[in-house]
């Protein structure tokens, strides 16, 4: 699967069982990223994308067992085994917010294979990277 999180600069995915953040043009960039392939999410993150139900987006609470080999997760609350993640994209937020939830792949054994800086709805930078095994 092709792995899609959003983090701070510590690593932190939620606080509170809450997303951390969110931006319109981060959603809007997935769904680009994605083009029409299938995106699986939770009932909890398909609430950013409700107003694209067309675009190849599958929402199931058990997501993470059911995605196919190239078929891309975005996961915000849970995370998979990492040995099932051939690609990561990491969206960074460029901030430190509170955090109790984590992204904690150790990621030094992948390869860095492409960068991107732009401008977000509510963020000046985000940036995201893309690791593949």
């Amino acid at each position: 699967m092709y792995l899609i999180v959003t983090v701070d600069d510590r690593n932190g995915m939620m606080f509170n069982k809450r997303r951390q953040s969110r931006d319109r043009i981060l959603c809007q960039k997935i769904l680009s990223l994605t083009d029409g392939a299938k995106l699986w999410m939770n009932g909890y993150t398909a609430a950013l994308f409700k107003d694209c139900a067309e675009q190849g987006i599958v929402v199931d609470d058990n997501f993470l067992s059911k995605a196919g080999k190239d078929d891309y997760c975005f996961a915000e609350n849970v995370l998979p085994d990492e040995t099932d993640v051939e690609k990561i994209i990491v969206f960074k937020w460029n901030r430190k917010y509170p955090g109790d939830f984590f992204f904690d792949f150790d990621i030094s054994s992948r390869h860095l294979t492409y960068t991107e800086d732009f401008v977000g709805s509510s963020h000046e930078n985000i940036t995201m990277e893309v690791y593949e095994k």
